[in-house]
């Protein structure tokens, strides 16, 4: 009975805890695949294996630095030996009227136990490892900054890609609704035997031709979605839908031409500063290479020995000692030369790498300013031929209707309307796609999102 009891009052909870239960779940945040431009940075900065490779290599380049830093600390061996003797080792020794007597010494169980440490003074390896450390840790976060530039750049102008498709799509739409009412009126008209079968049959026709070009446009789309999903590193089965704000592609076409461009903002540039700083680590290793390598030593070791195995850990017999070791290279067949010789010459190249850079870095920027500016232009006369071609097509269409204009004047701005929407879209996306270009060559294409 107690039992049913309790039952009936956790029916009863659970019938007055559900509205609450409801409510709670309602107020959970929906899961969406909609993404914005900075949320697919976002992500793709966060899931793109390129990266996350380039944080990889990070982690390796710092265990790296830390094993070659190692060699600056006390190392420290614990050797153990044991061995039996099946017939021990000779020893000459005079006797007492001076004739050399061999003789058998030593016990035939041995063993020892011993532990050895050192500590290098000075090394040019290890302070190669020294020198290196910083330079090579830089050179690593500068290759993680590079490819988060590939990947911000390669996102934004894949997600340009798919809106511009996705924009060709609805003009292409719209087309098709305006040829299919087209086609309606100008069949009406040849039933009625206002005009010849010709009007009809040019409608179709070009109803036709836009239905395969929208076709066409949904299967770009979804091969530019892939590609983006990609570059964002999204699994391919989710599913992707961009949003975005056309007045602010508008605004964020607009950039700022007159900025000059500095090589040393460029990633390309510090990445070969940092080579030559690591090259110059190398040039001085070879250089100091006729040092001597100075370290200190000592041991401690235990030793058994009894002739019977048992007994082989009953006593022991120590001993110990510390010393300084020195070693200096006195001839190696002109190997240290040759190699200094290489190094010199390696740093030289670098310098005509940056140089090369330099000058490749101003051809790019000037392109991309070029093209830029140029696809700026097409986008302003795009925004006027597409207004005009509004005004033109709304103004035939009306005489058509009326009988003053041709089927033909129809159909010539359609196609200009259509083509003029199409180009203004094709140039906004270019420039958006441009201004990319030209704030990399920059140098200040913003990667932190």
């Amino acid at each position: 009975m107690k039992k049913n009891q309790q039952a009936v009052w956790s029916l009863l909870g659970l019938f007055l805890l559900a509205p609450f239960l409801g409510l709670a779940q309602a107020t959970a945040p929906p899961t969406s695949s909609q993404y914005s431009l900075e949320q697919c940075l976002q992500f793709a900065l966060q899931n793109q294996p390129l990266l996350r490779q380039a944080r990889i290599d990070e982690e390796a380049n710092e265990a790296t630095i830390r094993i070659g830093m190692a060699g600056w600390l006390p190392q420290v061996n614990l050797n153990a030996t044991g061995q039996h003797y099946f017939q021990l080792p000779y020893t000459v020794f005079p006797n007492a009227e001076g004739v050399n007597v061999p003789r058998q010494i030593g016990l035939r169980n041995t063993s020892t136990v011993g532990i050895g440490a050192t500590q290098a003074i000075y090394n040019n390896d290890v302070q190669l490892a020294l020198r290196s450390a910083r330079p090579s840790r830089q050179f690593y976060q500068q290759n993680s900054t590079t490819v988060r530039i590939d990947v911000v750049s390669n996102v934004s102008k894949a997600f340009y890609d798919v809106l511009l498709s996705q924009r060709q799509l609805d003009v292409l739409s719209e087309d098709i609704v305006r040829l299919q009412r087209s086609l309606k009126d100008a069949k009406a008209r040849y039933d009625v035997g206002i005009v010849d079968k010709i009007d009809y049959k040019q409608a179709e026709i070009s109803l036709n031709n836009s239905i395969v070009a929208r076709k066409q446009a949904v299967e770009a789309i979804k091969a530019k979605s892939a590609y983006l999903k990609e570059l964002m590193g999204l699994a391919g089965p989710q599913p992707l839908t961009l949003q975005y704000d056309t007045l602010r592609l508008m605004q964020d076409a607009v950039v700022d031409t007159a900025v000059a461009v500095d090589a040393a903002n460029r990633i390309e540039v510090q990445q070969l500063q940092t080579q030559k700083v690591l090259q110059e680590a190398q040039i001085s290793y070879y250089r100091w290479g006729f040092l001597p390598a100075v370290s200190a030593f000592g041991n401690y070791n235990s030793v058994f020995q009894n002739n019977n195995f048992g007994d082989l850990y009953s006593q022991r017999f120590p001993s110990s000692y510390a010393g300084l070791q020195l070693s200096l290279p006195i001839f190696q067949g002109g190997r240290r030369l040759q190699n200094l010789r290489r190094e010199r010459l390696t740093d030289q190249r670098i310098d005509q790498d940056i140089v090369a850079t330099r000058n490749r870095i101003n051809t790019e920027f000037e392109q991309a300013l070029a093209s830029y500016k140029g696809y700026y232009a097409d986008y302003l006369i795009g925004q006027r031929n597409l207004a005009l071609s509004k005004e033109v097509y709304s103004v035939v269409d009306l005489q058509y209707r009326e009988g003053i204009k041709t089927y033909l004047d129809v159909i010539v701005a359609q196609t200009t309307l259509r083509t003029a929407q199409l180009n203004y879209y094709s140039a906004l996306f270019q420039v958006l796609s441009s201004k990319v270009d030209l704030l990399r060559a920059q140098g200040s294409l913003p990667i932190a999102y």
